[in-house]
């Protein structure tokens, strides 16, 4: 039996009086002898859950006709009944209904339901009766379950009059005879969802109680029933844009949708909070409960402690409360607030006064009076939320429209209820929107910059160093966040990398930092200019800060080159006030409303199938209606119509409706939905889909996507464990001392840890111990926290940029230019002259021309000291440095030779590298204290060893084609290979290990998105429209990423085996076809606006690896051999490997045609030649151009008039780019980038062509054309 997901409506249950206490009452009251009225026991009357018709059939497969899960039931066993005499059933005997017998009553209930607290909960403050009638009340309810899963209730109360009657007989509370009222009795309507639309759910039963009004005893039951039955009928619209509606006459009730699979459905009006509180104390609420404390909310209105309570939650979303939440107590229930652990719970404020007396450690918030204070003081001495954020916050609610009053003031008066409550929902729609930003830009601001100090490989947070970097006034607040279960699970989020609302804004507001922080840059430095400490600059605009974005580590090409280190702001700067739109605005798309069909009589199985059939007619022509363009709503209908397919027992149906949603939009795929579908084929379902080649793939994918599934939750435990960082105990081997140093944070590059175990090891056992790891590390933080404390004079910031931090300061020294301390940054260094602070520059590190240890003389002594030669300056800088003098060699030694070595190959990482190694040394030097120290640190000069031992001179041509070089492995520990390169309008997409995509800014080359399309090697990327990257993979899928949205949610699923290669082509009426090819021969022709499969052929060769379309002909590689192809799959012409490139290994490994030439340029894996063939003449090239020093090619592109070839060099390791020419068939240069193979080009604009190398180089190389 196929397990659907929940409807609307999980059941429907009515609370009131036994009818035999209603009529002992009665009497009482009658006879005179009751002075007051009693509260009265709540009981359950009723309950009503689905389903609620089914068709009688022989075949176990049967799905019950409700968009609600098909459960075994139990029975509910009212309490024993008095002895009365038993009455007829008016309605009949249903599934739902009370079944009378003379000692107990058993209500069957779905098995998940609990009703035993319901009573109590519908009518918290008691069952009352009362002297006459009374308006209407509603209010909410939030049960959880012991695994944390919530379910939501919305009860409406109302009075019956109860008669005098003559014969005494009532049943269930509903009269049998209509006599004057003496008095009026309470009931409770609750209907129960598992989503939480509390104004929808509250809509449905104002529409109730106007029928229930004037319905006789006979029809309440049945009244109650028909509209849960319609309830149930109600679909839950997919997340996205498409909201559903439906008619309970005299209102329209609107379900709004998720905005993701990761949001809440929001269904309530957010800005209740700032009505009931002023910013200042909404603040402190929202500290309280990101520290976890025992929260009581207080009001007069039961209804408040819910929408108040659910509102406050929002807020802090994506964090999600963890701890016992029950937003409204009974009054039996108040011994609940004795719990030791930390809750959220909601009483009466009548009971304020009780519980402040008799409770401890509660924080008190009352509602009504818009106050917070705790149970022993008025006031509240816990942390406050950062100042910064809180100012923020601040701000920008008070721009905030809370009125719907004032938006009505130019409009005419409403004569349409239904368009009242439409203007006004559009109206808080749209407010919900604004509070939904400013809260979640509350929580970025207060944890921004979380996941600089996560190691994802190890899983572990330094929370320590996390906490050094927030401002001093908010350290207690952080210390007590940190330790909670909502910030646990939101740092489980951040290792998992979950791209949730969070991670999207925390990164389109990212623009006083880097987007990415290189983990091999260790200091955590704020630069000079934004030191909130200092305070004699103030913050550059961020449009100043555009070109410093490092995840590149490169500038714009047309600006001069700079060095821009990784940093971090301070807090302050991080969080500073902003305007009420900046960083939040995001593209909105419109929202779609689908009306469902009138409903039909629900209780009989005919209508509902035809009212079903109706629905999917009626989604039918939405679908129709909607343009391909408009993907996103198309999965949406197909989504609803799938469901609908599902209850109507139209499996085959509904499985093609959810195929669809891989070419519209793959994330609303409902996995276990599917898979249950799928189970519940009967075998001859099961022959027919196998029988429909897209519906077997789908069934094959959904296979293997489960397998993968289980495979990973075999280490679900280990996804789920955080560690914090803690200093070693125990002595360290070479691999435990990796993790280690990874896991602090220092240095995350391996080949420098391995430095640094050698440095710390020098003259002992190849071990560190754990005092020496602990002193090491002291000095490294105490060294970052002195640097952090220098406050340069505006004098001396005049002097350096913006970007530059200072990283060491020597002590006090004389110097040949005075006396002072010497500061070293990134760029420079320079002198603090002491007294009145002055600035002297003493070298830039590129101009130095000399660094050595020398001697000064000092009365009859001679004192070390350090001499530099500068270029362009006739006289020695000498500094008596005295026992820092060797420290110092070695450090502006290392930064020397990274100057040098940066410049020379383009590449700004080796300056970050030569930094962390300087500073490494220091903490070395430190630790050790001993005579061995220098030269332990020694080992450290990596750059500096270099420049001594091997020249590391870049060949003139190499250099003067040279611009910059990228790494998109620059957080990684390891390098990884780049697999494929594309250039579109303005952006640089990388595919690099497993899935994972990287899009680059092409104007300052820094890192904007990052995407993840499955877990396989990505083989080949195309743009194919203006809003669409079609990327090829190994997993036989082709994904397509939108280029405005940046999100992979359509999938191409027809491929059986590895995608290869994609081309692009103008079909016959000039619309876009797309070519894909997969590595056993398979191509298919795409339309691109429906990515509808027009044409399917196969060739027959071994691994297509390419494909090509130009003049209604295909040209595809494989390895054996380059075929043209007529566009129905005839071969017309085949180019076999040439007699010389034959052999065991030999193949094909790439090829490039040249239509305006009619030339075929072909080249392979393990051969240094590249060929060129007439594609008149097929049988043999007709000239090879010999790559020198070449072993193989593996990519080629055509620039101009230029071909530039990716190969690998033969006498060395070296990555090699070749440029020929075209016209004379010669190598025009020879470029020497990478230390390993290179294995993408691509061209930007013809002004630029980029190369990417295998994983021991792992960096993108960017050449000049000329």
């Amino acid at each position: 039996m196929a397990e659907l997901p929940s409807g609307l409506l999980e059941a429907c249950v009515v609370v009131g009086a036994h009818s035999d206490k209603i009529r002992d009452i009665h009497q009482l009251h009658q006879q005179g002898k009751l002075n007051e009225l009693p509260l009265l026991e709540a009981e359950v009357l009723q309950v009503h859950a689905p389903p609620f018709v089914s068709k009688e059939t022989n075949s176990s497969q049967v799905i019950g006709p409700a968009f609600s899960r098909v459960q075994r039931r139990r029975s509910f066993i009212k309490k024993k009944r008095r002895d009365r005499a038993p009455e007829a059933l008016s309605n009949g005997e249903g599934a739902n209904r009370a079944e009378v017998s003379s000692t107990t009553e058993d209500i069957s209930v779905p098995k998940d339901l609990d009703l035993i607290a319901l009573p109590e909960l519908c009518f918290p403050g008691g069952l009352e009766l009362a002297s006459e009638q009374r308006e209407d009340s509603y209010h909410f309810l939030v049960f959880t379950d012991l695994f944390g899963n919530r379910t939501h209730g919305v009860v409406a109360q109302f009075y019956r009059p109860v008669p005098a009657c003559q014969e005494g007989v009532l049943q269930n509370g509903h009269r049998r005879n209509s006599t004057k009222a003496r008095f009026y009795i309470s009931f409770a309507v609750c209907v129960i969802s598992k989503f939480p639309y509390y104004n929808a759910l509250k809509d449905c039963l104002s529409c109730l109680l106007v029928q229930l009004r004037p319905a006789r005893q006979a029809e309440f039951e049945e009244t109650v029933k028909e509209f849960s039955a319609k309830l149930s009928l109600v679909p839950l619209p997919p997340p996205g844009q498409l909201h559903v509606s439906f008619s309970l006459r005299p209102l329209q009730v609107y379900l709004p949708s998720r905005e993701d699979h990761d949001s809440p459905v929001i269904d309530i009006n957010l800005h209740l909070p700032f009505l009931c509180f002023t910013h200042t104390v909404l603040l402190q609420v929202l500290s309280c409960l990101l520290q976890e404390q025992r929260l009581v909310f207080f009001s007069s209105d039961w209804a408040r402690l819910t929408l108040i309570a659910e509102c406050l939650l929002l807020y802090l979303q994506p964090l999600s409360w963890q701890q016992p939440y029950v937003p409204v107590l009974a009054r039996g229930m108040l011994d609940f607030l004795m719990a030791p652990t930390a809750f959220l719970m909601g009483c009466h404020i009548s009971h304020f006064e009780e519980i402040a007396a008799e409770t401890e450690d509660l924080i008190l918030v009352n509602i009504d009076d818009g106050t917070i204070q705790t149970s022993w003081s008025e006031t509240v001495n816990l942390p406050v939320i950062p100042l910064a954020a809180a100012e923020s916050f601040t701000s920008r609610a008070e721009s905030l429209q809370l009125h719907f009053d004032l938006e009505l003031c130019h409009l005419s008066a409403g004569t349409d209820v239904n368009a009242l409550r439409s203007q006004r929902r559009d109206w808080q729609r749209q407010l919900n929107t604004q509070i939904q930003n400013i809260a979640l830009e509350l929580v970025v601001n207060i944890f921004r910059g979380v996941q600089d100090f996560l190691s994802h490989e190890h899983r572990v947070f330094n929370s320590e160093e996390f906490l050094r970097t927030r401002e001093p006034a908010d350290q207690l607040f952080y210390q007590k966040v940190l330790e909670t279960h909502i910030f646990h699970s939101f740092l489980r989020d951040r290792l998992n990398r979950k791209w949730d609302a969070f991670s999207r804004m925390e990164q389109n507001t990212r623009n006083l930092m880097p987007r990415n922080r290189g983990l091999t840059v260790s200091p955590r430095r704020p630069p000079m200019s934004e030191l909130s400490r200092s305070g004699y600059r103030s913050y550059a605009p961020p449009e100043n800060k555009l070109s410093k974005k490092l995840g590149a580590s490169l500038p714009n090409l047309l600006q001069p080159s700079s060095d821009t280190l990784t940093v971090i702001s301070s807090n302050r700067s991080l969080c500073r006030k902003m305007t009420p739109d900046i960083g939040l605005k995001s593209p909105k798309k419109a929202v779609k409303v689908f009306r469902l069909p009138e409903f039909p009589p629900p209780l009989a199985y005919h209508y509902v199938q035809n009212y079903y059939s109706d629905m999917i007619a009626s989604l039918g022509k939405s679908i129709n209606a909607t343009p391909p363009e408009e993907s996103s709503l198309l999965a949406r209908y197909h989504y609803l119509r799938g469901l609908v397919n599902i209850v109507s027992n139209k499996r085959i149906d509904a499985l093609e409706d959810f195929q669809s949603l891989y070419k519209t939009d793959s994330d609303i795929f409902p996995s276990q939905m599917v898979k249950s579908l799928v189970d519940s084929l009967p075998d001859v379902e099961r022959l027919q889909v196998d029988k429909r080649a897209e519906l077997k793939r789908l069934i094959s994918r959904l296979k293997r996507d489960q397998e993968r599934e289980s495979a990973h939750c075999g280490n679900g435990q280990e996804e789920g464990a955080i560690k914090r960082f803690e200093l070693p105990k125990k002595y360290m081997q070479l691999e435990e001392f990796v993790k280690c140093v990874q896991e602090s944070g220092i240095v995350k590059d391996q080949g420098t840890i391995h430095r640094l175990f050698d440095a710390l090891t020098v003259g002992h056992q190849k071990q560190v111990s754990p005092d020496l790891f602990r002193v090491f590390y002291t000095i490294w933080k105490e060294t970052e926290a002195e640097a952090q404390e220098v406050c340069l004079p505006a004098s001396v910031l005049e002097h350096i940029e913006a970007s530059e931090c200072v990283f060491k300061v020597s002590s006090s020294v004389k110097t040949s230019r005075g006396v002072g301390k010497i500061a070293m940054t990134q760029r420079r260094l320079f002198l603090l002259t002491d007294g009145r602070p002055g600035y002297v520059e003493v070298a830039q590190y590129r101009d130095l021309e000399e660094v050595k240890v020398s001697s000064a003389p000092f009365m009859l002594l001679r004192i070390p000291s350090l001499k530099l030669r500068v270029r362009g300056r006739k006289e020695a800088f000498e500094a008596n440095l005295k026992t820092e003098t060797e420290l110092w060699n070695l450090m502006v030694k290392e930064m020397w030779a990274g100057r040098f070595t940066a410049d020379q190959h383009k590449d700004p990482q080796y300056m970050q590298q030569a930094l962390t190694n300087a500073l490494l040394m220091d903490a070395v030097v430190g630790s050790l204290q001993s005579s061995k120290a220098i030269y332990a640190a020694s080992k450290l000069a990596y750059f500096d060893r270099i420049k001594m031992e091997v020249p590391m001179m870049v060949p003139k041509t190499t250099a003067e084609t040279l611009k910059h070089k990228i790494n998109p492995s620059l957080e990684l520990a390891a390098p990884q290979a780049v697999h494929v390169l594309l250039y579109t309008p303005g952006q640089l997409w990388v595919s690099v290990s497993k899935g994972k995509v990287m899009v680059f800014d092409a104007s300052s080359w820094s890192l904007t998105h990052t995407c993840h399309v499955g877990n396989a090697r990505l083989n080949c990327m195309l743009e194919v429209d203006k809003d669409q990257v079609w990327v090829g993979s190994e997993d036989s899928v082709i994904y397509i990423i939108s280029i405005v949205a940046m999100v992979c949610n359509r999938q191409l699923t027809e491929h059986r085996a590895e995608v290869t290669g994609l081309a692009v082509d103008k079909g016959k009426y000039g619309h876009k076809v797309a070519y894909s090819c997969s590595a056993e021969g398979s191509i298919m022709v795409w339309d691109v606006s429906t990515l509808q499969v027009r044409k399917y052929f196969r060739l027959s060769c071994d691994r297509l690896q390419s494909v090509c379309s130009y003049s209604g002909m295909l040209w595809c590689c494989s390895r054996e051999s380059i075929m043209e192809v007529w566009k129905n799959g005839s071969i017309k012409c085949r180019m076999n490997l040439p007699e010389q490139q034959k052999g065991s290994t030999a193949a094909f490994s790439c090829a490039l045609h040249l239509p305006e030439r009619e030339e075929l340029w072909s080249a392979c894996a393990d051969s240094g030649e590249v060929c060129i063939w007439h594609i008149k003449d097929t049988s043999k090239p007709f000239y090879c151009i010999s790559l020198q020093d070449c072993t193989g090619c593996y990519c080629m592109i055509k620039v101009k008039n230029q071909v530039w070839v990716g190969g690998m060099g033969r006498s060395s390791t070296k990555g090699k780019v070749y440029i020929l020419d075209t016209e004379r068939y010669q190598v025009l240069k020879e470029l020497h980038g990478h230390t390993d193979k290179v294995m993408a080009l691509c061209s930007a604009e013809d002004r630029y062509v980029l190369s990417g190398a295998g994983k021991h180089d792992g960096k993108i190389a960017i050449w000049k054309v000329e």
